[in-house]
């Protein structure tokens, strides 16, 4: 990425491993873009961490991709096909494991009992061994599925792949100048 690259699209995925920062970049990036942000973990929990029912989850992030404008964070791979076709750029934060163990757990222990505003309501931060699981095994078996969609159905996707915080501060600055 060259730091005079910046994301001009008005349909933005962020996507990457828990404890990368996707929330906080979509934030930063809508306030820089005078875009609505979608933190997709507060349409996908239910209250005390439950799971929604698949297609009633299906039909609802159809409904928030069709909007105009938007930056959505968050992966839910199962939904890529959804809204990669609908996304005209891609903000992959591939952060490395130990930058994303050592946030989530960071989170965990000064969030502990607290929602967050990316969060839905009546998730409260906990310590989750699942989760962290997860983002342990995450370059192992999410990071292919992330590369695999982005084959398959990105062909038409701006991608910045961002592996530091340097990375992300660069391309939000870019777009604070566009």
């Amino acid at each position: 990425m060259d730091s005079t690259d910046a994301p001009d699209g008005r349909r933005i995925l962020v996507v990457g491993c828990g404890g990368a920062g996707k929330s906080t970049f979509a934030r930063r990036l809508a306030n820089a873009l005078s875009l609505p942000v979608i933190h997709l973990d507060v349409h996908y929990w239910r209250p005390g961490w439950q799971d929604p029912d698949g297609k009633e989850w299906g039909a609802q992030v159809a409904t928030l991709a069709a909007a105009p404008e938007w930056i959505m964070d968050g992966n839910f791979s199962n939904t890529f096909d959804i809204r990669m076709p609908r996304a005209d750029t891609l903000i992959w934060l591939d952060y490395s494991r130990s930058t994303c163990m050592r946030r989530v757990l960071w989170r965990t222990l000064t969030g502990y009992g607290r929602s967050r505003p990316d969060l839905a309501k009546g998730c409260q931060e906990q310590f989750d061994l699942t989760f962290l699981r997860y983002v342990w095994s995450f370059p192992r078996k999410h990071r292919p599925r992330i590369a695999n969609a982005i084959d398959c159905l990105g062909g038409h996707l701006r991608v910045f792949r961002l592996e530091r915080d340097s990375d992300a501060d660069a391309l939000l600055a870019a777009a604070g100048r566009t």
